[in-house]
């Protein structure tokens, strides 16, 4: 049974990230939390945890890695970044599996809890159409090329400048700012 159109959620209108850029800027946050949690004695494996938590949320829906690699975290429904918010309910399952990992007395859980969430969400990853993992689904938000949303950003304000209406309906820059249609 198909649900009513009220119903259903907005699809995003952002396409799937590249996989490959989404999973090297992984790969870099847990190289950044990994030295962290080793740096760091004692407090090392929580301060990982904490920065795997807010990173996405830190700059404009920009972890370091994602930052590096050219994606973003963002809220598609709002169209705008990823808050901090939202970086730590993505993150979550992340920090969970770090701190079993990074936590010595925690090793059997991080076999039994991290490396089924860390798996999980690859596949998720791999698999859903728009590449929304659990945690995505949980914070309602998407990972996409950076390009995409400069693009978009972009497009009203260089069609702006080149000279070209600021008002859709208008066939003058300037009308739109008279409120005229050009006298």
């Amino acid at each position: 049974m198909d649900l009513p159109e009220a119903g259903r959620r907005e699809e995003s209108p952002y396409p799937k990230a590249d996989l490959t850029l989404r999973g090297l800027a992984r790969l870099a946050d847990f190289a950044i939390a990994t030295g962290v949690a080793l740096g760091a004695r004692g407090v090392g494996p929580l301060v990982a945890a904490l920065y795997l938590l807010v990173a996405d949320g830190l700059v404009h829906g920009q972890s370091p890695g994602k930052r590096i690699f050219g994606v973003r975290a963002v809220v598609p429904a709002r169209r705008a970044p990823a808050g901090i918010q939202e970086s730590i309910l993505r993150n979550a399952p992340f920090a969970v599996a770090t701190v079993c990992w990074a936590v010595p007395l925690l090793w059997p859980a991080f076999f039994v809890v991290g490396i089924p969430i860390l798996a999980v969400e690859a596949w998720r990853v791999w698999d859903e159409p728009l590449g929304r993992r659990l945690g995505d689904r949980l914070a309602e938000t998407q990972v996409v090329d950076a390009k995409v949303l400069a693009r978009e950003e972009l497009g009203p304000r260089l069609t702006a400048a080149a000279g070209g209406p600021l008002d859709p309906r208008s066939a003058h820059p300037r009308a739109a700012r008279r409120g005229g249609a050009g006298r």
